[in-house]
């Protein structure tokens, strides 16, 4: 199986690198590199930097999805899951949490807020066609099948 090379740049000393949890896990956990706590109110947003910078290659993506323990437990997420970082970005990674639960969070630094995951891409070419050909669905929409038992 073909391993991209992920080139990862610490901006910072005490930054860590990205690293998976388990022999088979998809994802990478990535921590948080704060100056001091962040807290997180009911209802709250905040962008958490990483302190690192990648060199993803061409025809590769890093999706970054939220940790399962974080949204169970605490009701923590991403506002844009997934997010994107695209091959030719070259600046911090940053993180936009969410806190959708009841209660507040307190983010230290150090602690793992996400995941990563290394994924192929297909750029598409769009080519504007007077008509679409048809199919039994056609316009149907969100839930047009009815709810599912």
């Amino acid at each position: 199986m073909h391993q991209p090379q992920v080139q990862i740049k610490k901006l910072h000393p005490a930054a860590q690198i990205p690293r998976y949890m388990s022999a088979l896990a998809a994802g990478l956990d990535i921590h948080a590199l704060l100056e001091s706590p962040v807290t997180l109110l009911p209802g709250e947003r905040c962008l958490l930097p990483t302190g690192l910078a990648m060199a993803i290659p061409a025809g590769y993506e890093v999706q970054v999805r939220p940790r399962s323990g974080l949204a169970i437990k605490h009701g923590i997420t991403l506002v844009n899951t997934p997010g994107t970082i695209d091959a030719d970005y070259r600046g911090e990674i940053k993180i936009i949490l969410i806190n959708h639960g009841s209660e507040t969070f307190i983010v230290e630094s150090g602690e793992r807020i996400a995941q990563l995951i290394v994924a192929p891409v297909c750029q598409a070419q769009f080519c504007e066609v007077a008509e679409l050909s048809t199919t039994e669905r056609g316009a149907g929409g969100f839930g047009h099948t009815g709810r599912g038992k």
